[in-house]
């Protein structure tokens, strides 16, 4: 099942991105008002110098308007610079800022096409693991190298091997251009300073999905020009003045904040955000014959999997099933819960069954949890509960 229609909502203060797979509502961005976006790059100013565990060593750096991220100095490109307080840096956002913890930083910038990735501080040519075309992956690698020239790394994206070799290479000449814009204006401002801004989400959601997709449901007359101009008639665009109430998506992000959600064929799932990891707990209500228990933890994996995406839940991801915790029982949910996010466009690796019967997944950390962006822990309560953001 593809994506097939994207809810585009754009204010000047919260924009929200939908993506509706089989009619439901599959994954959300929510992008707020001078956010440090993952993949923006700034020349920022060391702050403050911290000790970490092991004799290492991490910096807090300055990339303005009164937000600070986090540098380790176990980062590539860092661990030979000898840097100070007070000094300037280039810097990219890799995970976005949640809850308490201020966003992570990194030396080694990378640029984003719709088919490549440029890597400044890489030596060499890799590919996507989810290109199904291995021949013309190899072949593709090859006239990449072909057309390096200097210190340079890419990455062929998943959609590489969809399009002519000559649109790859202009895109890698574009990103190039880019990367010189970009050490060129970090010589003549001052830090802190943005020196690069994300291209705007949605197209990133549109070269992804554009095989499949029927739809783009947008408020912005700006972004129906634009869109036309680089997709044509791929898809539809439908202009609509106020998009996710329309399709109900305001709904669902309500549903999306509550802690539980009711399965179809009873039972529920319990889902709990704490700082170690997120606990996801399948109870089967009334029902606990074997044959209703098999049906409740499947339905739940299928549902468990959609809310990971939905909420975007990261890092460690524990899941305890009702009943049985034996992996005959556990193994065909583990592929469901594979199969659907092998869909995921942020990587997920389903570890597996724990000694304790819990099944554990890693998912890569980029952008904060739906919770985090939408609510704050209450003060009232000492964090125990969450308010809405502003309330």
């Amino acid at each position: 099942m593809s994506v097939e229609t994207i809810v585009y909502d754009k204010n000047s203060s919260v924009s929200g991105i939908a993506l509706i797979e089989g009619g439901q509502v599959a994954e959300l961005e929510i992008i707020t008002e001078n956010q440090a976006i993952s993949g923006n790059i700034y020349l920022g100013k060391i702050s403050k110098k911290v000790m970490l565990a092991g004799d290492k060593e991490g910096f807090f750096v300055n990339i303005g308007d009164g937000r600070e991220g986090f540098l380790n100095a176990e980062e590539t490109g860092v661990a030979e610079m000898k840097l100070t307080e007070g000094q300037s840096i280039v810097v990219q956002v890799s995970q976005e800022k949640r809850a308490e913890k201020n966003a992570r930083l990194v030396r080694a910038v990378q640029l984003v096409g719709n088919y490549v990735v440029y890597c400044p501080y890489r030596l060499r040519v890799e590919a996507s693991s989810k290109i199904e075309d291995k021949h013309k992956m190899a072949e593709y690698m090859e006239k990449v190298k072909e057309q390096m020239t200097g210190q340079e790394g890419w990455v062929l994206r998943t959609a590489s091997t969809e399009v002519d070799f000559a649109a790859i290479a202009s895109e890698m000449e574009k990103l190039r251009d880019t990367y010189e814009h970009i050490r060129m204006k970090a010589r003549t401002v001052t830090a802190p300073s943005l020196l690069f801004a994300k291209p705007d989400t949605l197209f990133e959601h549109l070269a992804r999905h554009l095989h499949g997709l029927h739809k783009l449901v947008t408020n912005s007359r700006n972004v129906e020009a634009e869109v036309r101009q680089q997709y044509g008639d791929a898809f539809d665009v439908e202009l609509s003045n106020n998009p996710f109430e329309e399709y109900g998506i305001e709904d669902v992000i309500a549903s999306a904040l509550e802690k539980e959600v009711a399965l179809r064929g009873g039972g529920r799932i319990s889902i709990e955000e704490t700082r170690a990891c997120t606990a996801i707990d399948v109870d089967s209500g009334r029902d606990s014959g074997g044959g209703s228990l098999n049906r409740i933890n499947e339905e739940a994996a299928y549902e468990i999997a959609r809310q990971i995406r939905l909420r975007n839940l990261s890092g460690k991801i524990v899941i305890d099933f009702a009943g049985h915790s034996e992996y005959k029982y556990i193994k065909p949910l583990l592929e469901i819960l594979e199969q659907e996010l092998a869909k995921d466009s942020i990587k997920s690796h389903v570890a597996g069954l724990s000694r304790a019967g819990l099944v554990e997944i890693i998912r890569v950390r980029r952008r904060p949890t739906l919770q985090d962006l939408m609510s704050d822990p209450c003060h009232t309560c000492n964090g125990t509960g969450r308010v809405e953001k502003g309330a």
